[in-house]
């Protein structure tokens, strides 16, 4: 018995050691497979679903899914090897009491799998309930600003509170549904001993076993009885581990919208780029086009400005270039052959874009500049910012190029994180550049400054997007939007003499920039 016990307990040791590990192991690799799967998916699967959700969905459900399976899983693994072995053993005591145990198994299997069923559906409406409240958390954090500018914290904070009341409800819900699953396996279990014992009595008494016989029998089926409970204690938790992964499965299991990626990796790239009767719309429907038959080429090393009042499809275009979406009809041609041809990871080596609402990481200035470029030299990045106007002023901060630009680059000002975005562009040393109003957040002076070094010193194709006409004049060729198609194009000098579209648009844009100087 005492090596036995000793054995037995060093086993038990190691089998929990090696359980546990792979538990953890699994866990972590799953947990990494969703967050891959989700950051393959095409742009507009995020446009759909809520940030906070999917994090919920990343983190919580597959944390809620380890917790249970490495232990419920454990227990419910080990009482159906014990269930087995003592099948055996029970069956050479008495077959006849062993039948009426059997008797009693498939309404403990009926009560377990409906407790399995229900609980399995509460789980998958409570990780859907925390999702929401973690959106709500994320999205009032995100935007702290504006909720402080209207002094709505109250209002956040009761639709919080609301999205806790719906994750009570269904927490109480679940407790229910684990208490009676918990009250239903002992009510079973103690009758099933209950009725052996009186059967086995009365075989007893009439000579069909021993009183020795029934009390080995008693003894097992108590431990039966026992594996029998837990079986039925973890499998409805099992099933509410399987509820709250479901979410994370669906992701791994989603093939991403996108199209076959290209073949194309040329180890020359000139950079034209030609829109060839380019065809467009968000929701894929004909009646709400953005862009209607559009073509027009950027020529390499010149510059291309893009504009048009708001909404003529100036960002559209730019979302195109980045195989975020592709056209209903026409093509975009990259040196003569389609844009789908070239492999993703190739294009978006070539190509850049800072935009207006450049994001940067709650990570260091060198960080962010080098971001998807780790490899490249100080000196690089230095080159990079002196270019985008952003050495002088990163170099006065208190930890220079190792500052922490806060979330979402909150510890600098909006010309600040635009200069940076640029620097990260230009770090890449891209054939293509494209700034979509990447420079709206500096004042006239600076912005100027910065465009023209750009212009000066970068021998690219660059695509530019702004609203200060100054800037545009400088350009090499304009092409002007209105309702989603092409209205003209030119030379500045060129579509100033017509004094049509372009002469109206400067106009336009050169009162409302006087009357906000003024204004200053």
């Amino acid at each position: 018995m005492a090596i036995l016990t000793i054995a037995g307990a060093l086993f038990e040791f190691l089998c929990d050691l090696i359980y546990n590990i792979t538990t953890t192991s699994i866990h972590s690799t799953v947990q990494e497979l969703v967050f891959e799967a989700v950051l393959k998916q095409e742009l507009a699967f995020f446009d759909s679903r809520k940030p906070g959700e999917l994090v919920s969905h990343i983190t919580t459900s597959t944390n809620k899914m380890s917790e249970i399976l490495s232990q419920e899983l454990s227990y419910l693994m080990w009482y159906i090897s014990r269930f087995a072995f003592l099948m055996f053993f029970m069956v050479n005591q008495s077959w006849k009491m062993l039948l009426l145990t059997w008797m009693g198994l498939p309404i403990c299997w009926v009560i377990a799998e409906f407790t399995g069923n229900f609980q399995q559906s509460i789980s998958r409406e409570l990780q859907n309930a925390l999702g929401e409240a973690n959106q709500v958390a994320t999205e009032t954090f995100s935007h702290i600003k504006t909720v402080k500018s209207f002094a709505n914290e109250d209002g956040e904070t009761e639709k919080y509170r609301c999205r806790l009341d719906d994750i009570y409800r269904l927490n109480k819900m679940e407790s229910g549904a684990y208490a009676f699953s918990m009250w239903s396996s002992t009510l079973s279990s103690l009758a099933m001993k209950v009725c052996v014992l009186y059967y086995g009595g009365i075989l007893v008494t009439r000579g069909g076993i021993s009183s020795g016989d029934l009390v080995s029998f008693i003894l097992y089926e108590l431990q039966f009885s026992s594996a029998v409970e837990s079986v039925m204690t973890s499998y409805p938790k099992v099933r509410e581990a399987i509820g709250a992964s479901e979410k994370s499965f669906e992701y791994l299991d989603r093939k991403p919208n996108l199209p076959p990626d290209g073949h194309l990796n040329p180890q020359h790239l000139d950079g034209c780029i030609e829109f060839k009767n380019v065809t467009f719309s968000y929701s894929g429907k004909s009646d709400n086009l953005v862009l209607k038959d559009v073509s027009f080429k950027l020529k390499p090393g010149r510059i291309t400005a893009l504009v048009g009042s708001n909404s003529t499809g100036k960002s559209t275009c730019v979302k195109l270039l980045e195989r975020f979406y592709q056209p209903q009809a026409g093509e975009i041609l990259l040196d003569g052959k389609p844009l789908h041809h070239y492999r993703d990871q190739y294009l978006h080596e070539k190509i850049a874009v800072v935009s207006q609402d450049c994001v940067l990481f709650a990570r260091p200035i060198r960080e962010n500049i080098k971001y998807g470029y780790e490899d490249a030299s100080d000196e690089e990045m230095y080159a990079a910012a002196r270019l985008a106007g952003a050495h002088g002023f990163i170099t006065k901060l208190m930890n220079g190029y190792d500052t922490d630009a806060g979330e979402r680059g909150g510890q600098v000002s909006g010309g600040q994180k635009q200069r940076i975005a640029i620097a990260r562009a230009l770090i890449r040393r891209p054939k293509i550049l494209i700034l979509d109003s990447a420079t709206s957040d500096l004042d006239s002076q600076t912005e100027y400054l910065v465009t023209q070094a750009l212009f000066q010193q970068i021998h690219c194709t660059v695509l530019l997007i702004s609203r200060n006409m100054s800037v545009v004049e400088k350009a090499d060729h304009i092409v002007v939007l209105g309702d989603g198609t092409v209205k003209e194009e030119g030379s500045h000098t060129e579509l100033m003499a017509k004094g049509s579209f372009y002469t109206e648009l400067v106009r336009t844009e050169n009162k409302s920039f006087h009357r906000q100087e003024e204004q200053e």
